[in-house]
């Protein structure tokens, strides 16, 4: 299980179907006020990387105020399609709001570049319950 988020606790996967590559897979889900207000705050560099993301259900933009390494945001909307991506996020910083986002990916740093993501590409998640509730849906957003 991810160390990065407590609460209520999904993992899974996220997968670059335009593409036919991993984004993520270890990826926690924030759905929570909690968990997204928390976000990766008190993760350490060495805690995101090799697989790790985290998928934050609703979200319009980002911030990473109080963080210790930058990461890549990637803007999903609610068919989970790529429509922006903010790479190599440092700290202390906001990212834009995006209006026409559902939900966001915060990947380690230089992900989408590696594996050449881009807007338009199609994402798919696949999740597993480790805790109570259902995992969220981008479609009732």
């Amino acid at each position: 299980m991810p160390a990065f988020v407590s609460g209520r606790i999904y993992t899974g996967e996220a997968f670059n179907k335009t593409r036919e590559t991993s984004l993520a897979t270890s990826l926690a889900v924030a759905d929570t006020h909690w968990t997204r207000l928390r976000g990766l705050l008190g993760t350490s560099p060495d805690d995101f990387r090799n697989g790790r993301g985290l998928w934050i259900v609703p979200c319009h933009g980002v911030h990473t105020l109080g963080m210790v390494f930058p990461i890549d945001v990637v803007y999903l909307d609610r068919a989970l399609t790529v429509v922006h991506i903010q790479s190599e996020l440092r700290p202390w910083r906001f990212a834009p709001v995006r209006t026409q986002a559902a939900s966001v990916l915060e990947l380690p740093s230089r992900k989408a570049k590696e594996t050449g993501t881009a807007i338009g590409d199609r994402i798919e998640i696949s999740l597993s319950r480790n805790g109570n509730g259902a995992p969220p849906r981008v479609d009732s957003l």
